[in-house]
């Protein structure tokens, strides 16, 4: 199984390989941030839209004329998945163009990016009870956000890691009819520099971010804000503001020993 998967050491001090099949901890020392072999590569030219789960095995997914990566908000999604649906074991290959469009509850299992585009992925749909669960996998070379969050509910990260980043996570800060009460857990993730933020959320919503076991690689200098707040606005109401950062109990909750320096 640890040849087909990809290591990578945690906040728990224990790699994870990440297989087709299971979570795996083992001993191993810290390794740079790389995907997992690719066991094939498909091409594809339109958005794949999909119910139900789908498991690609490990294949990269390359992207033709669906954008062409950078921080372009004209571009298409890789995948779209309606409520629902699960994408497990694959890896979205460059350009990434806008990945992946969850239309409600939505469960992405080992998914990796190569080298994210707009987005990784944005969870769009209407109900506040929508979850959207990240489990595994990673993200690299995003010049703004890994995962957008658009619409209502709570969005979950976990045992996931990213390199070279803007921030892991935003709540929308000027989507039409911007949505109250948004949440995010994020759960052993590991991030190595570059980083500027790990997550922003609109606190004057009522947005919610939890954190734990979080690990930052090479912010010797805790440059990296780990919980930024704004004030959030209705599209053509202006821009969305900062108005503050770090944990709070409230809004942004989590503790100095859930942030781990490496």
């Amino acid at each position: 199984m640890t040849s087909k998967g990809w290591r990578r050491v945690l906040s728990s001090g224990a790699a994870v390989v990440f297989a087709a099949s299971a979570i795996v901890m083992l001993a191993q020392p810290a390794q740079a941030l790389t995907p997992p072999k690719a066991n094939g590569e498909e091409t594809v030219t339109a958005t794949v839209r999909f119910s139900g789960s789908r498991d690609y095995g490990m294949k990269r997914i390359i992207p033709q004329g669906l954008g062409g990566g950078g921080g372009s908000e004209s571009q298409k999604a890789v995948f779209e998945l309606a409520d629902g649906a699960t994408l497990a074991n694959v890896i979205i290959g460059k350009p990434g163009a806008d990945g992946v469009h969850c239309l409600g509850t939505c469960t992405l299992r080992n998914v990796w990016w190569e080298d994210v585009g707009e987005d990784a992925a944005t969870f769009k749909g209407t109900s506040a009870s929508q979850t959207m669960t990240i489990d595994g996998g990673g993200a690299l070379s995003a010049s703004d956000k890994v995962f957008q969050h658009n619409g209502p509910g709570t969005m979950i990260i976990r045992n996931f890691a990213a390199q070279g980043i803007g921030k892991l996570y935003r709540a929308c800060g000027d989507c039409g009819n911007n949505p109250q009460n948004r949440h995010v857990r994020v759960e052993n993730v590991r991030i190595e520099m570059s980083a500027k933020n790990v997550v922003s959320i609109n606190v004057n919503y009522g947005d919610t971010a939890r954190l734990s076991k979080v690990t930052l690689v090479g912010d010797s200098g805790k440059k990296v804000s780990i919980c930024d707040k704004y004030n959030g606005v209705k599209k053509g109401d202006g821009s969305s503001k900062k108005v503050g950062t770090g944990a709070d109990g409230k809004n942004c909750i989590y503790s100095a020993s859930d942030v781990i320096y490496k």
